[in-house]
């Protein structure tokens, strides 16, 4: 069974393309939706997808979150969704936004690249993928247990390769965010429920340990686990910043899938 897909948001010129492609190419079943509220929601009763792909062009607070319908829509199924987007709208979209499980594809787009992360997907999902059912879209019936919620990560790093490496190596486990300075950060909390911080330790502006600082001094983030990411020549200044701040430790980057899954998994049980 191969990927069922949904196509929604207000770039409609990229949406087209993206569409055209993953149908003449790969034989995906895509299906177009208008960025609203109302047909999103009128579409997944019709048509639920395995994957969510998203146009963006000049979002805002409102705007963005026209796609949290989706959230709605899929009940407890947690859904992986790739934005298509500059980096404005992406920081847009990751501070208003109530979705998760998200992938950045950025503009201009590269085709190989958008096959290269369904590809991983369709990994990912495995024999599930195979098996899925369409998801029912009705209200928990009295006494009926809640599914497990994965754990939901923020990644702060100024590099976007950096990014995108974490994101590949978490996505599997974990629904991921990324954003790339501290100011970016603090938006997206004002909003969000996070369960680990990944922060890179220098960045401009705002560099790592000043977030840790500003995070606890903050009631609703004192508590929040933090977990620094740092190159080999600032070990010592990080050790000398765990004891001060008292982050729940930190990784050398670049690190291995494994490393990172397994400090995670340390710190959060």
């Amino acid at each position: 069974m191969r990927l069922k897909i949904m196509l929604t948001g207000k770039n409609r010129r990229i949406s087209a393309n993206i569409s055209d492609h993953l149908m003449e190419d790969k034989g995906y079943e895509v299906v177009n939706c208008d960025a609203s509220s109302e047909k999103l929601e009128k579409s997944w009763k019709k048509n639920p997808a395995d994957i969510i792909i998203i146009c963006l062009s000049d979002e805002d607070r409102e705007s963005v979150r026209i796609f949290d319908i989706l959230s709605e829509c899929a009940g407890t199924e947690i859904l992986p969704v790739i934005v298509v987007a500059n980096n404005e709208d992406l920081n847009t979209f990751n501070v208003f936004s109530h979705l998760r499980n998200i992938r950045f594809l950025p503009r201009p787009v590269s085709i190989l690249d958008l096959y290269s992360l369904l590809f991983e997907i369709e990994k990912s999902m495995g024999e599930d993928l195979k098996k899925r059912k369409p998801v029912e879209n009705r209200e928990r019936r009295p006494g009926e247990k809640n599914l497990p919620v994965r754990k939901h990560i923020l990644i702060v790093d100024d590099d976007p390769e950096q990014l995108e490496e974490i994101k590949k190596h978490l996505f599997e486990f974990y629904d991921v965010t990324a954003v790339r300075s501290g100011a970016a950060a603090f938006k997206y909390l004002e909003n969000h429920e996070v369960d680990l911080v990944l922060l890179d330790y220098i960045m401009p502006v705002m560099d790592g340990p000043e977030v840790l600082y500003r995070m606890r001094t903050k009631r609703a983030l004192s508590q929040l686990p933090v977990i620094f990411l740092t190159g080999v020549s600032e070990r010592e200044k990080v050790i000398k910043t765990l004891v001060e701040l008292r982050p729940q430790g930190y990784i050398i980057k670049p690190a291995k899938k494994s490393e990172i899954v397994a400090k995670i998994i340390d710190v959060l049980g």
